[in-house]
């Protein structure tokens, strides 16, 4: 009798112990979950919108500028090539059989060329210059130099370009491009030079 009612104490004991040991193990309560604003995404998702439309505008402009830029670059460098041209053109020598001051056809081709170009610059002045390589006298050579000039210059003038707008000049053998002493070198002394002495700086080109 006296060890059964020293074993229920302890019982209770024991039960009160898992007790509280159980409730020192609970699991603990989950964490609250974050509450979705849907309306801070919407916003959000609209910035991003409206910024990458932004960055694509920026970018077609940037695109268009460079393509108006290259666009400028190529329109200048081709006036600047047709510009030279012209000044090629107009510069353009003529060359000369022995003793004569007849032009040939290719002579007569290289002054039609420069038609066009003094028609569209009524300011353009040239001079035309007469060479001769360096047999015979001083005073030969000038003359044929003069004759020579003065055949280009009728040759433009008789296609309606103002006589006041040429001038012509000899100046003999005085400056040859070349001085070996042989054909080859004497057919380029036999030669008009053509000299842009005014309205040069700007030309209008024909069909501009």
């Amino acid at each position: 009798m006296h060890r059964l009612t020293r074993v229920a104490p302890l019982a209770v004991i024991t039960a009160a112990a898992l007790l509280a040991a159980g409730a020192c193990r609970r699991d603990p309560e989950p964490a609250p979950q974050p509450v979705v604003n849907q309306d801070s995404i919407d916003a959000a998702r609209r910035a991003d919108s409206i910024a990458a439309a932004e960055r694509a505008r920026q970018d077609s402009i940037a695109a268009a500028e460079r393509a108006r830029a290259d666009s400028i670059a190529r329109e200048s460098e081709r006036m600047n090539r047709m510009m030279a041209e012209a000044r090629n053109t107009l510069t353009a020598t003529i060359y000369f059989e022995l003793d004569q001051s007849t032009l040939s056809d290719q002579s007569r081709a290289t002054l039609d060329a420069k038609l066009p170009l003094l028609n569209a610059n009524s300011g353009l002045r040239v001079q035309v210059v007469g060479p001769a390589d360096e047999r015979g006298s001083d005073e030969y050579n000038l003359a044929l130099g003069q004759r020579r000039a003065a055949a280009a210059k009728r040759y433009l003038t008789d296609r309606g370009i103002a006589s006041d707008r040429i001038t012509v000049v000899s100046r003999g053998e005085e400056q040859p491009v070349c001085s070996t002493s042989d054909e080859s070198c004497w057919s380029q002394n036999r030669r008009d030079e053509f000299e842009i002495v005014a309205g040069g700086d700007n030309l209008t080109l024909p069909n501009q």
